[in-house]
């Protein structure tokens, strides 16, 4: 699919997206392609549309919060975001934008990241960083689990000990144990009053996805 047709889903902001889709994803990851980002504009639109923010700066920013791309089981996990932003920063200034405009998406992008642990400071970094970790907890964030567990190589589940009762929680081996390890307590920690409400309805959904999966095994 072109880098135009795939614009038109960041309505209202497709020339914007034209323009970076080129620079924002590794083709080969299929957690963090074009359908990812589809996904969380997506969201951070449901979200400003209730809490306010900037639509060209969440824009830019959900289009690039993962330009540079790092594997989860890379040394350089905690570094991504801040790679990502600096490369964003300078794609942006390239493109003539402001100092302050550039240093607003760097911010966001910088903060999103769960492995970052960075806090976001401003309404458009704290939209982008729920909208993200939206899409990694509902049935989407459960189909992300499984491919990235099959990408590195884990297994599905301990067969013997499933919910991990009589051993320690792995999830670079198992990747339900992900669920516990991560994903279940992802809602704690969203930062607008939209995000948390939607992040509530979609961890119910994974512990669903949870029960079936342990039902048919």
């Amino acid at each position: 699919m072109s880098f135009a047709c795939l614009a038109a889903a960041f309505t209202p902001l497709g020339p914007l997206a034209e323009r970076l889709l080129p620079q924002a994803f590794v083709a080969d990851d299929g957690s963090h392609d074009a359908a990812h980002l589809i996904r969380v504009w997506k969201n951070a639109r449901r979200i400003q549309a209730q809490e306010g923010g900037n639509p060209r700066l969440l824009a830019a920013a959900v289009l690039l919060h993962d330009c540079v791309a790092v594997e989860k089981n890379s040394p350089l996990r905690a570094e991504a975001s801040r790679l990502a932003a600096e490369k964003a920063a300078a794609l942006l200034a390239a493109e003539g934008w402001s100092d302050a405009d550039v240093a607003a998406v760097s911010h966001a992008i910088l903060t999103h990241s769960f492995s970052a642990n960075i806090a976001p400071e401003t309404l458009e970094a704290k939209i982008v960083q729920d909208a993200d970790r939206l899409d990694a907890i509902g049935m989407v964030g459960a189909a992300r689990c499984f491919y990235i567990a099959g990408r590195m190589g884990s297994g599905l589940y301990d067969p013997m000990d499933p919910l991990a009762e009589n051993r320690p929680l792995d999830d670079k081996a198992f990747a339900i144990d992900h669920f516990e390890v991560k994903l279940f307590k992802l809602a704690d920690g969203f930062q607008t009053a939209a995000g948390a409400r939607m992040a509530l309805e979609r961890t119910e959904r994974l512990r669903a996805i949870r029960d079936m999966l342990l039902d048919e095994i």
